[in-house]
């Protein structure tokens, strides 16, 4: 079966989940029903489609099959900013916010941290990018522990506001950002086309990148920078999911089964879609809200990340 063949049945798949989301029990209230479900799928793709494509890319350009952007602390960070509005200001002031400031201050901190831990890393002409992940993991940690470290001293009431920011939901997406979300992703793609003819060569690791004539470094601070804009757009819009991008990508590559990315990143971003959807119409229709998307999610995708350890241990 050709990559073309293989993406037409995902992309089969993920419009008749999506049917299947849109109208199951819609009892005729069409304008209600369609609205409601329109908007969290417009969520699920955005999202889906932000995490499948930074992941891999973030994956092609450190080599390794394991790691998630997660790993240099964006989703650590955003948890730090949520606690400190809660901390300092109070809970009636995050939830009081208005949305589109909320947003842009959550993704506009991201971004520049993730610019200014480039920025000075990359100035080092030995530096690499394992370095980078390095030290993206002891400042993840730092900002968790100082996360959890307010949290420990806010009134328990005001922690359930922080906690419901802990976790991703699909189910009170602000229309608004939607709109905001679609420009910031539609801009960072076309600024990332410019240099997506690299990915395939970057694939084969910095050496031969190097020797095939790739401005290494040049290309990836920029392939690093779209990937931290589209983990925080998506961190942002609907919360944080770990696993998902490690889940998804993985898959993609036993699925596909090419180096190509013109073939990995759409099918990488159609398999995040499915997963999504199909675990949304579980988590509505079978567990009835006892649960959220992202623990069954997380569940799954740690799971299988242990899989992955277990299996590169043994080989």
């Amino acid at each position: 079966m050709g990559y073309k063949s293989r993406i037409g049945i995902l992309a089969a798949v993920a419009v008749v989940l999506i049917i299947i989301f849109m109208t199951i029990n819609a009892s005729g209230n069409w304008d209600y029903v369609l609205e409601r479900r329109g908007k969290k799928i417009l969520a699920i793709l955005l999202t889906g489609g932000a995490i499948a494509f930074s992941t891999l890319v973030f994956q092609t350009i450190t080599n390794n099959r394991i790691l998630t952007p997660s790993i240099i602390g964006l989703d650590s960070l955003y948890m730090l900013i949520q606690t400190a509005i809660v901390y300092f200001f109070g809970s009636m002031t995050l939830t009081m916010m208005n949305k589109n400031l909320h947003f842009l201050l959550s993704v506009g901190l991201m971004v520049m941290f993730a610019g200014v831990l480039y920025k000075i890393l990359f100035k080092r002409e030995d530096s690499n990018i394992y370095y980078l992940l390095l030290v993206g993991i002891i400042f993840g940690t730092f900002f968790s522990n100082i996360a959890s470290f307010m949290q420990m001293l806010i009134d328990p009431n005001e922690f359930f506001t922080v906690q419901n920011k802990m976790f991703a939901s699909f189910n009170n997406v602000n229309t608004e950002l939607l709109l905001i979300s679609i420009a910031a992703i539609a801009v960072t793609v076309a600024y990332f086309m410019r240099y997506a003819k690299y990915l395939d060569v970057l694939s084969l690791g910095k050496d031969h990148a190097v020797n095939l004539g790739i401005p290494y470094d040049f290309v990836v601070k920029r392939m690093l920078l779209v990937v931290s804009i589209l983990v925080a757009i998506s961190t942002a819009l609907v919360g944080p999911i770990t696993f998902l991008g490690l889940l998804v990508v993985n898959v993609t590559y036993q699925y596909i089964q090419t180096f190509r990315h013109r073939y990995l990143i759409p099918g990488a971003m159609l398999i995040s879609v499915v997963a999504l959807v199909g675990g949304q119409l579980i988590v509505e229709r079978v567990f009835t809200f006892s649960t959220t998307l992202a623990v069954i999610i997380n569940f799954i995708g740690g799971t299988y990340f242990i899989y992955l350890l277990l299996k590169g241990n043994k080989s």
